[in-house]
């Protein structure tokens, strides 16, 4: 296959398959006739390695430098990259529905003790660490959770009014194309407001992720859609621009 080809099947793009040969990361052999990259089975399956890898917010560095270890074994990779992204997928719920419940909160629908506004953030109970650490090292591991920051709790009230004013601020510009220059900095601004706000480093990748239960999640959809009608659509498409732009 083309890169082109690879990119429509992946869904990531032709510039972002070009970053990664460039740095020695995914170098498939050039088609002789045309110098065009020729992607193998063997390649498709090394980047399929390394887009788990990213899932589990690993950098790109990282990623090369576990791939070329003596000691990788792919199925050992799968395995871990399974128990995180399992593990990362029901904490992420429980968040999301924190988050459901908080907006809730503020617009005095419901109430919530102080034990369930704080659902979802534990980021110290990580099964997966100890493995991933004999796999990969401790260097490794160490600058992957340095991403994740703790949210300091006695600015609770502020963090739910700003994404009160966050979506109120995103309802205001739906209408706009979602890979407009408007609506990407606005992205920028959730995405930065996500990381430095919930204790969690979102990768681009979980970004968007967030986006697609605003659409797949029907109590996060009527939520969004209360700031404005097609809002969560508009979201979810705009935070997957974002992410695939930031992977570039």
């Amino acid at each position: 296959m083309n890169a082109k080809e690879v990119a429509k099947l992946t869904g990531i793009s032709v510039r972002t398959l070009h970053h990664y040969d460039d740095i020695g990361l995914l170098c498939p052999k050039r088609n002789e006739e045309n110098g065009y990259r020729k992607y193998s089975e063997e390649d498709m399956d090394r980047l399929q390695q390394i887009l788990f890898f990213r899932e589990c917010g690993f950098p790109l560095a990282k990623i090369q430098k576990m791939l070329t270890s003596s000691t990788f074994d792919r199925e050992e990779a799968f395995e871990l990259q399974k128990k995180y992204l399992m593990h990362e997928k029901q904490r992420i719920e429980t968040m999301l529905d924190t988050l459901n419940k908080s907006m809730k909160l503020i617009k005095g629908e419901i109430t919530m003790n102080i034990q369930e506004k704080f659902n979802g953030f534990d980021m110290n109970n990580d099964p997966y660490e100890e493995e991933a650490r004999r796999l990969y090292g401790d260097e490794v591991i160490d600058k992957s959770k340095a991403h994740a920051a703790s949210l300091n709790r006695a600015g609770e009230s502020s963090v739910l009014q700003g994404l009160n004013e966050l979506f109120t601020e995103l309802a205001a510009i739906r209408d706009e194309n979602t890979d407009s220059i408007i609506t990407q900095k606005a992205m920028e601004k959730m995405y930065q407001y996500f990381n430095k706000s919930f204790g969690y480093e979102y990768t681009p990748q979980a970004f968007a992720g967030v986006g697609q239960l605003y659409i797949t999640d029907a109590r996060f959809t009527e939520n969004i859609e209360q700031y404005g009608k097609g809002l969560s659509r508009f979201l979810a498409e705009a935070m997957k621009i974002y992410a695939e732009r930031s992977a570039q």
